[in-house]
C-alpha cells in the first residue's frame, strides 16, 4: 500500500488549507495517510551544533523520506509561502539523507485572496527546487476567496476545483506508483 504525507503549511487547527489537504487526501484514494506536523522550534545552527537536530525535525524527516508521495497545501503570507513551511524545509534540508530526492510532491493552495495563493506556490516550488523532489507542474489548485470555498462538511463547493484536485492527486497516485529503475 502507498503511503501519502500530507504537509498543512498553517498551523491553524481549522485552517482551509487544512481542509483542501483533507479533500486531497480523499482524492488520492487508498493509502496509509500521515500528517507532518510543523510546530518546530525556528531553525538554529547553533542549537543543532550544541544539542543535535531536534526529535520532531527526525520525525518530519522520516515521514518525508518514508513517504511514496507527499501533497503540500499552502496558504500565502504576505505574498510568498509560510515562515513555519519555509522553516521546516531549512530543518529537514539539514539532516542527512535527502528525504526530498526524487519523491513526487504536489502542491495546492488555498488563501482568501483573488488569486488562491499562486505567489505561495511559485515561492515554495523554488524553495523545493534544490532538493531534488519530482514536483507535479499542475494542474493548479488555487481556491480563492478560501474562507467561502468549502461548505459545512468541508467539502469543496466549486466543480472546477474539485476536478483539478482530482486530476492532480490522480497523477500523484500514478507517479507514486511509477516504477523506478
Amino acid at each position: 500500500m502507498l503511503t501519502l504525507l500530507g504537509i498543512p503549511g498553517a498551523l491553524r487547527a481549522a485552517s482551509t488549507n487544512r481542509l483542501l489537504l483533507a479533500e486531497a487526501r480523499r482524492a488520492f484514494g487508498e493509502a496509509h495517510q500521515t500528517e507532518a506536523d510543523l510546530r518546530l522550534p525556528l531553525f538554529d545552527e547553533d542549537l543543532e551544533i550544541a544539542e543535535g537536530f531536534p526529535e520532531p525535525v527526525l520525525r518530519l524527516h522520516a515521514q518525508i523520506k518514508a513517504a511514496d508521495a507527499i501533497v503540500i497545501s499552502t496558504p500565502e503570507y504576505n505574498k510568498a509561502l509560510p515562515g513555519v513551511l519555509k522553516n521546516a524545509l531549512d530543518w529537514v534540508s539539514r539532516v542527512p539523507g535527502a528525504a526530498w530526492r526524487d519523491k513526487p510532491v504536489a502542491i495546492l493552495s488555498a488563501a482568501d485572496g483573488r488569486a488562491g495563493g499562486e505567489r505561495s506556490q511559485f515561492s515554495l516550488r523554488l524553495c523545493l527546487t534544490p532538493f531534488r523532489p519530482r514536483l507535479l507542474p499542475g494542474p493548479e489548485v488555487l481556491v480563492a476567496q478560501s474562507r467561502s470555498a468549502f461548505d459545512a462538511e468541508g467539502r469543496l463547493i466549486d466543480e472546477r476545483y474539485r476536478k483539478s484536485l482530482n486530476e492532480l492527486m490522480g497523477l500523484l497516485r500514478a507517479e507514486a506508483e511509477r516504477p523506478r529503475p
